[in-house]
């Protein structure tokens, strides 16, 4: 019997899914299925299945003898990682093709499992649903744009509205055009008249999923020099993004910045995507576009979830799941969540609901690097936060998430190690993610990171009108001199006049 790493849970089992696309062809292999999901393994191969359809009506003969190869290989590393279950979805390509029945069954003898084709509903559908999984209570239009087909629906908290499948894939536009950037134009504009459901989205957000547009969004990253290399829910203004739209459908790329890291197979298709997004923009007037990662793979693994299950804060699992295998004990995250909670109510300090659920992430984070170095633990902290496979977090959320830590390990008045995630953040963020680490930093001389310390430290309001953290006596040798240094700290970072004392009885 194999032995699991304590680097994974132990209470999953791994589950596959490959998506056979109109372009890509896909396998993910994921830790189990969460609410947050963790990936095992990830493998595609370009195989460019719709390639030529619209003027053939089949699936393009040499990627049909490449993907089936494939397939096998799919199945074995779906095999040799321990997959309880093999889940396959076919999109576009494969249920338009006059051949693409063949190359399903040819598909479904290889893999050992009937293969879901799905419908243009269906895959409208998965799509939301990963936008869903994604994104803390979205608001807007989601757009995936794949090979063969664009799928437009309608989403608000988890609530699916209107759908619409349209034929603007970016290998169909570039079929249908012959391979002209500027005559998709108006075989976008004559199709996304259909789409009556993009009215609804005015000042809305429009959620861009999918792989043209998620490279689209990494050439604007480095474009622009933006400081976090994390895809989802990055956001692209529309004003200032408009010109560098243009010049991508106009397929003036060459000398781009960052071009270079794009495969040349996605670079193709970047003018068609930029099009599509930019009558998408003018047609819907959107407040903002905001990438996700996430599409109808999630979407699909999503539907597998209970009620329940899909009812919890993707963010707050996946920090959870976090502290679980690198905290010194969970049960001090969850306790530092209630008391640093319970700290800001006695400063007078508001939070709206995100800022609340960012705090406790932030507490359920905040031991993670304990295993490093010590003159380390607040940049390895940082990095790790700032760039973990989190979902339903914006990138100024996710800043201030990494800089309280940072704060917690390095000092609060610490501002030179991250610059870059200080400005993402914000000032507002900042001087929160401040606050909470000065938080942090006076309970962990008290607690040593270990449970059953918090819950019985309290704020008491003293008749010299401070506010004192009060030790109960049993704790009493837990008091000294740099808890008290701590403490005064976290009063000139909150105003507040502050001391520590330790309880008569």
């Amino acid at each position: 019997m194999i032995a699991i790493s304590q680097g994974r849970l132990q209470d999953r089992r791994p589950i596959s899914i490959i998506d056979i696309g109109s372009n890509s062809i896909r396998l993910v292999i994921y830790e189990g299925i969460a609410r947050s999901p963790t990936v095992l393994f990830n493998e595609k191969m370009l195989a460019g299945l719709g390639r030529g359809i619209v003027s053939t009506g089949r699936l393009d003969p040499e990627a049909v003898q490449r993907s089936v190869e494939e397939f096998r290989r799919f199945r074995a590393l779906a095999e040799q990682a321990g997959s309880e279950s093999l889940h396959v979805i076919a999109t576009a390509a494969a249920r338009e093709a006059e051949n693409g029945p063949d190359f399903i069954r040819r598909a479904e003898d290889i893999l050992g499992v009937d293969i879901k084709v799905l419908s243009g509903r269906e895959e409208a559908y998965y799509s939301a649903l990963g936008v869903i999984s994604g994104f803390h209570d979205p608001d807007g239009i989601a757009g995936d744009l794949g090979g063969g087909s664009l799928e437009l629906v309608d989403v608000e908290g988890d609530v699916i509205g209107d759908g619409i499948t349209l034929p603007l894939g970016g290998l169909r536009l570039q079929d249908v055009t012959k391979g002209s950037p500027q005559a998709a134009v108006e075989v976008i504009r004559k199709q996304l008249a259909r789409a009556d459901l993009l009215e609804d989205g005015e000042n809305r957000t429009f959620y861009a999923v999918g792989g043209t547009w998620r490279n689209l969004a990494r050439l604007h990253m480095i474009s622009t020099g933006y400081p976090l290399n994390v895809m989802h829910h990055y956001e692209m203004d529309l004003e200032s993004t408009a010109p560098f739209l243009r010049q991508v459908a106009r397929g003036e790329l060459d000398k781009m910045k960052g071009i270079n890291l794009i495969s040349k197979n996605r670079r193709s298709l970047l003018p068609y995507g930029a099009a599509a997004l930019q009558e998408i923009a003018a047609v819907m007037k959107p407040s903002r576009i905001v990438v996700s990662a996430l599409g109808v793979r999630e979407g699909y693994l999503y539907s597998l979830l209970t009620e329940e299950e899909r009812k919890a804060d993707p963010l707050v699992s996946a920090a959870e799941e976090l502290a679980t295998l690198r905290a010194r004990s969970v049960t001090h995250a969850h306790e530092l969540a209630a008391w640093t909670g319970e700290t800001l109510r006695a400063l007078g300090v508001k939070e709206t609901a995100d800022e609340a659920r960012l705090r406790h992430t932030a507490c359920l984070v905040a031991d993670i690097g304990w295993r490093a170095h010590p003159e380390y633990r607040g940049v390895q902290s940082l990095n790790i936060i700032a760039h973990a496979s989190f979902i339903g977090v914006d990138h100024p959320g996710r800043a201030f998430i990494a800089l309280a830590n940072l704060f917690r390990h390095e000092g609060v008045f610490q501002d030179g190690f991250a610059p870059e995630l200080a400005t993402l953040a914000g000032t507002h963020y900042l001087e929160r993610a401040r606050l909470l680490g000065a938080m942090m930093r006076v309970v962990y001389l008290l607690s040593a990171s270990m449970p059953g310390v918090l819950p019985q430290l309290k704020w008491v309001k003293q008749p010299n009108g401070n506010l004192a953290l009060v030790l109960p006596k049993a704790l009493a040798h837990l008091a000294g001199e740099r808890p008290e240094g701590r403490v005064a700290q976290l009063a000139k970072v909150s105003g507040k006049a502050l001391e520590m004392l330790v309880a008569d009885q």
